[in-house]
């Protein structure tokens, strides 16, 4: 390779590992941002030195925030003869070295900021060549104002000075620039921001007495509300007075904290009633995010910004991407601040939105975990509802696989919903906790034995019999028969379904004008039917039970006909033991229509899935078997004729 750029931003690196991969390139560029302490600031600077050709022609060197080892002595970059830009900010670097660096003969821009800099005479060295000087939060500075000035002065080549403050520091130095005369005669962009005693009037004085002026810091001081500072062209503020100055400080201060934390509660307020989406405004809150993972300030405020920047209807307006990415550094901040429940609940709120709990990618399984943590920790209504309706939905996004890992998670969080769901009925309450809670557990034991048999232990059957009892709303009623088909289809289970109470409920839904609640009911009624075990009432009610199944089933629509999204299946597999129950053709018949239903509904998914599965098998031996009922043989051959084209593939092995 013929490298000019490395960038080993936040890189665990040896220093032997830096020499060897990168200082015998031509290099022109070193981006050390950050850089893990193994590879030290003077070990940078030998490895650089260590080439001739970069010792002449290196430009740029960024070292904000890497590691300077205690009694490192004078660091040695005044071999670095080529460097044209240097950032020491955020090291310990002290006015021995600034010395050094001055005496660079073509460094034009410089950033000193938060170092250990008592005097900045010595840039007095390079002020013919110097174009930009970055010295903000110099907390050792030991100068007098006018000998600050003195030295600014005669820096008549800046284009860039950056002497903003800190809330550690409270400087006035902005505030005495401001009125200086004869200073700063190309000045183009100046940064005052977290100085005290600005005013609008100053800092207008001071631009129309500097008119190349394009940017001007003002964040966290008393100026820039004036109209002067929205109808000046070409003038950027960074600033609080506005959205724009807001975001301008945000894109500025990326880096800086003590910034990065006033400008997320100023968006904050700002953005607290916003109805247009700002994707922009979102990527820079990411921004922060991701550069200050362990501020608990930071990203507490920024996740308070992402629930105004994405609340109801405004994540329809963001790239996916940034939502996967934004959604990613909420619970990055979940697993380095453990404790803190306010951040914790506005990642909850951040997941009720249903753009990003449907369409965004990220971890599911450990947000499912997350939440049913909370599900069983904590008892807040309101919190509460927010967990039930998140469960309901990323139960059904997780394989089989992964709902198995949870273990004791799933099992303590089923007894919660099922202490949720008996504490509603009781109060004859039908709010959105019930619906939420009832749906949760429909989706969790979907293809789950193991919590279809923590239901049972926890004595959901009754709790779920009570709630029929309790209340007659479709809804509910075709959640809870929703749950208990997927009790039957568990072998060992499906007996404890046979008892007067459930069969007696399930005979009367069977009959429901709600085409659900009567599917459901049909679907628990045709698999106990193809259980050999002995039903709870003599042969002819059972026998008059399956007649009336058969004449339910005839009087339903085309097995095309729209039903509700809820009726989604990950598997065909719980149906192919009907499917191929010759003994039991009513049974028969409520599988294959139930197969050609969902598959009509979508078949490009569908017909895959039973294809991949193995189930087109056994609709050829349902259309050739003797012994198949007439109304499911046809039945049959109308669905490999409609969807032939789906089973191209698959009718290769099949004989048909």
């Amino acid at each position: 390779m013929n490298l000019k750029l490395a960038n080993i931003q936040r890189v665990k690196i040896s220093a032997a590992a830096f020499i060897n991969c990168f200082c015998h390139h031509k290099l022109l560029e070193v981006d050390a941002t950050g850089v893990d302490s193994e590879l030290s600031v003077p070990d940078i600077i030998h490895g650089l030195c260590s080439s001739s050709w970069i010792q002449q022609n290196l430009r740029c060197l960024l070292l904000d925030s890497a590691s300077v080892p205690l009694n490192s002595g004078l660091l040695a970059f005044g071999q670095l003869v080529g460097l044209r830009t240097l950032n020491v900010s955020n090291i310990c670097f002290h006015s021995e070295d600034l010395a050094d660096v001055s005496q660079l003969p073509s460094l034009e821009n410089l950033d000193i900021s938060n170092t250990q800099i008592t005097t900045i005479s010595a840039l007095l060295t390079c002020k013919d060549r110097l174009k930009s000087l970055t010295m903000h939060y110099l907390k050792c500075l030991a100068m007098t104002k006018s000998q600050i000035f003195a030295v600014i002065k005669e820096l008549k080549c800046l284009r860039h000075l950056d002497i903003s403050g800190h809330k550690q520091l409270c400087s006035d130095i902005g505030f005495y620039l401001l009125q200086q005369k004869d200073i700063l005669p190309n000045i183009v962009s100046l940064d005052i921001s977290g100085s005290t005693y600005i005013t609008d009037r100053d800092v207008e004085h001071f631009i129309r007495n500097h008119p190349s002026i394009q940017f001007v810091g003002l964040l966290a001081t008393d100026a820039g509300y004036s109209n002067f500072f929205t109808t000046k062209r070409g003038l950027k503020v960074a600033g609080g007075a506005n959205l724009s100055q807001i975001a301008e400080a945000l894109s500025r201060y990326r880096n800086r904290s003590c910034y990065m934390k006033e400008c997320l509660y100023k968006l904050f307020t700002e953005t607290f009633s916003v109805h247009v989406s700002m994707p922009a405004i979102l990527k820079l809150v990411a921004i922060g995010m991701r550069n200050h993972p362990l501020d608990l300030t930071v990203q507490f405020t920024a996740s308070a910004c992402v629930l105004n920047l994405t609340h109801q209807g405004l994540a329809r307006g963001m790239p996916v991407r940034l939502l996967s990415e934004v959604t990613g550094l909420l619970f990055k901040a979940l697993r380095n601040f453990p404790s803190y429940l306010q951040l914790q609940k506005n990642c909850l709120l951040s997941l009720t939105n249903s753009r990003i709990l449907m369409e965004v990618p990220f971890d599911r399984f450990s947000a499912t975990r997350f939440v049913l943590g909370w599900l069983y920790r904590h008892e807040n209504p309101k919190v509460q509802t927010m967990v039930v309706s998140i469960v309901s939905t990323l139960a059904l996004q997780l394989s089989r696989e992964q709902v198995s890992e949870l273990h004791e998670d799933l099992f303590l969080a089923v007894k919660e919903l099922l202490a949720i769901v008996k504490r509603k009925t009781a109060e004859n309450l039908e709010d959105a906790t019930l619906l939420f809670s009832l749906k949760a557990l429909w989706n969790l034991t979907d293809e789950s034995p193991a919590t279809c048999k923590q239901f049972m232990e926890n004595q959901g059957l009754a709790v779920f019999i009570q709630v029929l009892e309790t209340f007659r709303d479709s809804t509910i009623q075709s959640k809870v028969l929703g749950l208990l088909s997927n009790i039957v289809e568990v072998r060992e289970l499906t007996s404890k379904l046979m008892t007067e109470d459930v069969m007696k409920h399930i005979s009367i839904l069977l009959h429901s004008k709600n085409m659900e609640v009567s599917y459901f009911a049909a679907g628990i009624i045709a698999h106990l039917a193809c259980d050999k075990r002995p039903w709870p009432f003599c042969a002819a009610q059972r026998s008059a039970l399956l007649q009336d199944l058969h004449a339910t089933i005839q009087k339903w629509p085309s097995s095309r006909c729209k039903m509700s999204a809820l009726v989604t299946y990950r598997s065909f597999k719980a149906f192919f033991p009907l499917l191929d129950n010759f003994s039991q053709p009513v049974a028969q018949l409520w599988a294959l229509w139930a197969v050609y239903h969902v598959c009509s509904r979508n078949p490009s998914v569908y017909c895959k899935m039973l294809g991949e599965e193995g189930g087109l098998p056994l609709l050829c031996n349902i259309q050739a078997h003797h012994q198949t009922n007439p109304q499911v043989q046809q039945m049959a051959v109308s669905f490999l004729e409609d969807f032939r084209m789906y089973f191209t593939t698959y009718r290769k092995h099949t004989v048909c």
